[in-house]
């Protein structure tokens, strides 16, 4: 018994360690929890899964720390999961075809092949019709018209539309079904000026979208309603169409093509007709 304890008649007590100084009260006690994460960075974490699926959880961080805020993967990885976002993504998966045409919208075109019976010397004679579109802009081409399309045919267009100042000048993909008549010498022919063919899988026409509904438009509003006799009459009805297509027809697609007038209601109503009053838009007349 030390002598301070001795004249006090207490026992003497031990220097508690610099860890129970650290931590007083019971040998039980919990540590301290996570720090509570900002509504800010969890919102941020999600979005940036939400728009980046193919980014793992030291991508996401890094972005946090490059605009100013103090995380670790861990906690990243937490509010993933936390949130039903799942483990790291199999970075091996393959783009999807949505994330594609998004990724590459500007450098994209896309061309297919619809037939037409025309009357021809009192027998009909089915011609085909080979078109492209410029998916950024929706704009429409048709490159060929023939009652007997082949390879050499194809190749001669590939070489035009390939050519400097062609329909895909400033293209880097065309996109084509699995129609034979796009043959490898079609292919290489558009490789060789470095525009890339992209071949849909079998039967899917949904991935071609635009061109389908092009031609359910060309045929549904015109081609339909016509008896033609000759190709020279189904080209110059097809020019007609276009260009009631791009500078007339009212679109659901992008910017609608045709600017809107901003005139009011004032000025003269005009109709244009055209191919007979088969085709028909309507405008104000400048005042």
């Amino acid at each position: 018994m030390s002598q301070r304890g001795a004249a006090f008649g207490q026992p003497h007590q031990p220097t508690p360690s610099p860890r129970h100084r650290r931590n007083p009260g019971s040998k039980n006690c919990k540590h301290p929890g996570r720090l509570k994460v900002s509504q800010e960075i969890i919102d941020l974490v999600i979005r940036f899964k939400q728009e980046n699926p193919r980014w793992g959880y030291t991508r996401i961080r890094d972005y946090l720390v490059y605009l100013g805020h103090k995380i670790g993967e861990t906690t990243v990885k937490n509010i993933l999961l936390e949130n039903d976002y799942g483990p790291e993504p199999d970075l091996t998966r393959k783009t999807t075809w949505k994330e594609f045409l998004r990724s590459h919208w500007h450098v994209l075109a896309t061309c297919d092949l619809f037939s037409i019976e025309l009357s021809v010397k009192g027998k009909l004679i089915r011609y085909m019709v080979l078109f492209a579109i410029d998916l950024a802009t929706r704009k429409v081409e048709i490159l060929g018209v023939h009652p007997q399309p082949n390879g050499p045919w194809m190749e001669q267009i590939a070489r035009n539309v390939s050519d400097e100042g062609g329909f895909l000048a400033g293209k880097k993909y065309l996109i084509h079904d699995r129609d034979s008549l796009y043959t490898e010498k079609f292919d290489s022919t558009l490789k060789a000026a470095r525009v890339n063919t992209v071949r849909l899988p079998p039967r899917s026409p949904n991935l071609n979208a635009h061109a389908e509904r092009f031609v359910r438009s060309v045929k549904e509003e015109c081609l339909d309603h016509l008896i033609l006799s000759s190709g020279d009459q189904l080209r110059y009805v097809l020019s007609e169409y276009l260009q009631y297509y791009h500078h007339e027809r009212i679109h659901q697609g992008i910017h609608k093509i045709i600017e809107p007038q901003h005139d009011g209601n004032r000025g003269e109503i005009i109709c244009i007709e055209r191919l007979g009053g088969l085709l028909r838009s309507y405008h104000r007349k400048a005042a």
